[in-house]
């Protein structure tokens, strides 16, 4: 594998990984609403799953428009 290779192996991996942790950090906030009876955790946990989804919307696009390949001028 040539260094270009080992590089975007690993940045896909790095988008991957955000997005499976956006989508774990969602799954954490949705079993903490279901599971409480108080309302401050069922807010804490709505707020979690919001910023999950957030996070899974925004930061792989930011990323890959971070490392897009530059056009040939």
């Amino acid at each position: 594998m040539t260094d270009a290779d080992t590089t975007a192996r690993n940045r896909y991996f790095l988008i991957t990984g955000t997005r499976m942790a956006g989508a774990a950090g969602a799954i954490l906030g949705l079993i903490l609403i279901a599971r409480s009876h108080a309302t401050f955790p069922k807010v804490i946990g709505t707020a979690l799953v919001l910023s999950a989804l957030l996070m899974i919307a925004t930061v792989p696009r930011a990323l890959a428009r971070r490392w897009r390949t530059p056009p040939e001028a």
